[in-house]
Order: C-alpha cells, then structure tokens, then sequence
C-alpha cells in the first residue's frame, strides 16, 4: 500500500513530520508536496495531486491531507470518484470512519492539531481495516451510484 502526502503551506511542518512518522514504521509514502515552505501555495493544488492517485488504485493506496482546517483539501478530495475523505477530528472518529465508511483520504487540520494527536490518529488511519458489513457496504454502493450519476 502506498500513502500519497499533500500538504499547503499551513500543513507543511505536519505533513514533514507524518512522512518521517510513516516511513519510520516501514511505510511506502509518496510525498507529493509541496516540496518546500511557500505561503503563496494553494490546497487545491496538492489535494488534486493525492486525490487523483488514491481515485486511481481506492484500494491499493491512501492519502493523507495537510492544510489549515481541513475543510479545503477535504472539499477538493471529495470531488474525485471512489475518494472518501474525511476531516480527522478525533482517535475515535477516525476509527469509525475507517471501519465502517472505509475513507480511504484522511485530512488533517494543521491548526488544530498537534503532532500527538495527529501520529495517534494517522496511526489509527492506515491500520484500521474496513469492517465490511452489509450495512455499511449498501451506504457505500449507494455513494458510488451518486457518483456515477453525478461525476
């Protein structure tokens, strides 16, 4: 499995510090930016950059976003088909979406925070399996007719 890493310049410090955290543990990690500090970048750019490689192989790879609040990255991520995205807000929360909507891009909100928590919650990203129940697959096939539909 692949983790494809995106971060604007609110998330850079972050995201530098979950690559090094992921490839501690063994990890494959694709860093796809920004290669530097630069507060004149947009979010868009790097969510379009991880969400176009996790909507290619949605279940071969992950992604993780970076950026001030979250809600930016994980709007644009949001827009590719077979990306399921969510703003982490806790351990818990994460869990679950992991384990029963089976996102497969997880956004962080570098301003709210710490590296802590956000080693606590990746973790929790990449090593929670989808639970695979009929009821949270029927949601799931229902979310991809809305794409087909609508995308």
């Amino acid at each position: 499995m692949v983790i494809y890493l995106g971060a604007d310049h609110k998330g850079f410090k972050l995201k530098e510090f979950i690559r090094d955290f992921l490839k501690d543990k063994g990890y494959e990690v694709a860093d796809l930016g920004d290669s530097r500090y630069d507060e004149n970048d947009d979010y868009v750019d790097f969510a379009k950059e991880v969400a176009q490689k996790v909507s290619l192989s949605p279940d071969d790879s992950r992604g993780i976003l970076v950026c001030g609040s979250g809600a930016g990255m994980d709007i644009t991520a949001n827009k590719f088909r077979k990306v399921r995205s969510t703003v982490a807000l806790s351990v818990d929360q994460v869990y679950d979406a992991r384990h029963d909507d089976n996102i497969n891009i997880l956004t962080i909100a570098a301003g709210f925070t710490g590296e802590a928590d956000a080693q606590k919650i990746v973790n929790t990203f990449i090593e929670t399996p989808f639970g695979g129940e009929a009821r949270h697959q029927r949601r799931l096939d229902k979310i991809t007719q809305i794409e087909q539909q609508w995308k």
